[in-house]
């Protein structure tokens, strides 16, 4: 089963929309966390270690995973270039988000 981890920064609306698209897959497990000391799940050494494959939705997340938790870094790291324009499971961040993940998953 492959690990799929799903990042931003607070963790309360893209990140969270993607763990809730993908986790119904029984192929994945499934989690999400944000970059910033105040986000509702944070970003662990621990979840980036357990991670196959991590989806950022931005460039800034990737830098900030990449700086703050190299050692624990093995997995694929995917920027979806995801604006911080949508709402919780907003339609069009649902849509966009098959679109831009579903390539990258068996």
């Amino acid at each position: 089963m492959k690990k799929v981890l799903f990042v931003c920064s607070q963790n309360k609306l893209r990140s969270p929309t993607a763990e809730q698209v993908f986790s119904t897959r029984t192929d994945l497990e499934v989690d999400s966390a944000g970059t910033n000391q105040d986000a509702e799940n944070p970003l662990t050494g621990e979840l980036v270690a357990w991670a196959d494959v991590i989806f950022v939705m931005e460039k800034t997340h990737r830098a900030k995973l990449s700086k703050r938790f190299k050692r624990h870094l093995k997995a694929r790291v995917i920027c979806l270039d995801i604006p911080d324009d949508y709402a919780f499971m907003d339609p069009d961040l649902v849509t966009l988000l098959h679109a831009r993940v579903g390539p990258h998953l068996p």
